[in-house]
């Protein structure tokens, strides 16, 4: 979608190369579901005693709020809404694999055992068996060993309530597809992708492996192999290689499952803490003043309360303030924090989500974002999924119609359809440097070189007081190479510039509107603050429709975005920008440093 994302135009079109990908990712699909089977039919668990050797505490924050809706009927999973009152989960018609894979792993039983009644349990436990019926011999979509772990650790959590007054038999039947499902885990979490999916995996199997009796020191091997994962996937930074700060909170909630598990009933690995310490800080600084993570490369804001629960749990205040904090820079001044991306966004099967937003910014006041990016649009199907991580959906400067980098043609990778980055930038520069007055730092890319020979800056100055944050960006054609490439780009375009926009998607709970005869923007945010808006030359800002994409609601939400648009008609153009907090919130909300715990 050249110019932007509209709340009032369809996502674009999947082409024809995709369409041939995915009926390929169906066929290899199918060869899996084979393998599936018949790996679970190898997995048989050991004769002897099916019991607990150790009843551990449920870690999810689970909504009774949720769970009571998913008892009545209402399943809300990737942003999709089925309601199919008295029907069990596995009868349900899925709308879509990410709604069938939510479905499968079962992280919904957090919700449904949160309720606390007696109904929820036995609702709880009648559709675990029915699954272990229905699915566990290998059949289903269940399997991917992500997946697995997942079930497995709710099934393990909440087991020691579950089991309380369930009859013989299916108790029997519990502990025959928790035994199964774990010895699969143990021959074949290596097929996880790294990141999230190896951790989801390893965590369920060192909760199995502690708490199901006979399973001789496997507990142990999962600790070992859990250790050497964290220290393979999470970068000295704190970060991994998806960049996506969502994720990076899921690792580190399961880490810090695993750590309080072992610390119950034996050592923790060294390897986990200097993870954990590793982690931790790069969360704090992803952490806006609102609360929420910045919302970059496929991950949203976070669960609500679930970041506050992982620094507080985990005992460590250190933030990641010098250096790059899993690629980004973190500023925070007063009531105000700004979150950029200042490196490469990931590339190969880690890229299957990120985001071609480099350079881009957010920046929340206090309890409330001011600007973010539109976000994450994969609960909404593959064409906003695809629309979201395109430059124009991101608060940065972006040719018209290009991004700073391509998403190439789905493939299959992992029983997955995933559309990699291709042809991201290669030189990513930054520098930051502060003062009693302000903190100041200075970005570039190449990203449009290859295209155009133009080099995006960008300099972003916040105020020590947090009430203004001032920005320049420019794009350059700098060696001869790249004025050349410029050249045949401004004869494509008739010698009339290469047109580019400045945008500066709003949080739809802000409103505003052109102020000063059409010279500045006026956002008013319910908090009671406004921040206004203002080019530095002649320039005037237009105020556009946008989205912001939520997976957590139905559809994508209407919002606004700030727009100044230019062209770049010699070897360089520079526009200059500031946004002031013009009036204050009627309750200050605390500082950053205050609400970051």
């Amino acid at each position: 979608m050249a110019g932007g994302v509209s709340s009032r135009a369809k996502a674009p079109a999947t082409g024809a190369t995709e369409v041939g990908n995915e009926a390929m990712g169906r066929a290899g699909t199918l060869r899996d579901r084979w393998n599936t089977r018949w790996r679970v039919a190898r997995s048989a668990p050991p004769k002897g005693t099916r019991s607990l050797v150790w009843q551990p505490e449920p870690r999810g924050t689970g909504s009774a709020q949720r769970g009571r809706h998913i008892l009545n009927g209402t399943w809300h999973l990737a942003g999709q809404l089925v309601q199919a009152p008295g029907a069990s989960p596995w009868t349900l018609e899925a709308p879509s694999d990410p709604f069938e894979m939510m479905l499968h792993g079962q992280s919904w039983l957090d919700d449904v055992m949160a309720v606390g009644t007696g109904d929820a349990v036995a609702a709880a436990r009648g559709w675990i068996l029915e699954w272990a019926r229905r699915n566990g011999r290998g059949t289903g979509r269940g399997w991917a060993p992500a997946l697995t772990g997942r079930r497995v650790l709710r099934w393990i959590s909440h087991a020691p309530i579950l089991l309380q007054g369930m009859p013989a038999p299916d108790q029997a039947a519990f502990f025959e597809t928790a035994y199964r499902q774990t010895v699969y885990l143990s021959r074949n979490w290596t097929q996880a992708p790294a990141g999230l999916p190896r951790m989801e995996a390893l965590t369920g199997l060192l909760y199995a492996g502690l708490t199901l009796e006979g399973l001789g020191d496997l507990g142990q091997r999962a600790a070992a192999d859990l250790t050497e994962a964290m220290a393979e996937d999470v970068g000295d930074d704190g970060g991994i290689a998806s960049r996506n700060p969502e994720a990076l909170l899921e690792v580190a909630t399961l880490l810090g499952w695993a750590i309080a598990a072992l610390s119950e009933i034996g050592e923790v690995p060294e390897g986990l803490r200097q993870a954990q310490a590793r982690i931790v800080p790069t969360l704090r600084a992803l952490r806006h003043a609102d609360g929420g993570l910045a919302r970059f490369h496929g991950g949203g804001r976070g669960l609500p309360g679930r970041l506050d629960r992982v620094l507080v749990d985990s005992g460590i205040r250190g933030r990641m303030d010098s250096g790059l904090a899993m690629g980004f820079v973190a500023l925070a001044h007063g009531p105000s924090s700004v979150v950029v991306d200042a490196a490469a966004p990931p590339t190969g099967i880690a890229s299957g989500s990120a985001h071609a937003s480099t350079l881009a910014f957010e920046l929340s006041s206090g309890a409330c974002p001011v600007i973010v990016n539109c976000g994450p649009g994969g609960a909404f199907g593959p064409d906003w999924h695809r629309a979201g991580r395109a430059t124009a959906s991101h608060s940065t400067l972006s040719l018209s119609g290009w991004s700073s980098s391509r998403i190439g043609p789905l493939l299959a990778r992992d029983g997955r359809r995933i559309a990699p980055l291709v042809q991201t930038p290669a030189r990513v520069q930054w520098q930051r440097s502060g003062s009693r007055r302000a903190t100041t730092v200075v970005l570039s890319h190449d990203g449009y070189a290859p295209s155009h020979g133009l080099t995006h800056l960008r300099r972003l100055v916040l105020a020590s007081d947090g009430r203004t944050l001032s920005g320049e960006d420019s794009l350059r054609a700098v060696s001869a190479a790249d004025k050349e490439r410029f050249e045949d780009a401004q004869t494509e375009a008739k010698l009339q510039g290469v047109p580019f926009e400045i945008r500066f998607h709003l949080h739809p709970d802000a409103e505003a509107e052109v102020d000063m005869g059409g010279r500045a923007v006026s956002v008013a945010l319910p908090s009671g603050e406004v921040w206004v808006f203002q080019p530095g030359r002649d320039l005037v800002p237009t105020l556009e429709p946008s989205v912001h994409l939520e997976g957590t609601r139905l559809k994508p939400r209407a919002a606004q975005q700030v727009v100044l648009s230019d062209r770049v008609v010699k070897y360089a153009a520079t526009i200059d920008w500031t946004w002031t907090r013009a009036q204050e919130a009627t309750d200050l909300p605390p500082s950053p440093a205050e609400s970051r715990g």
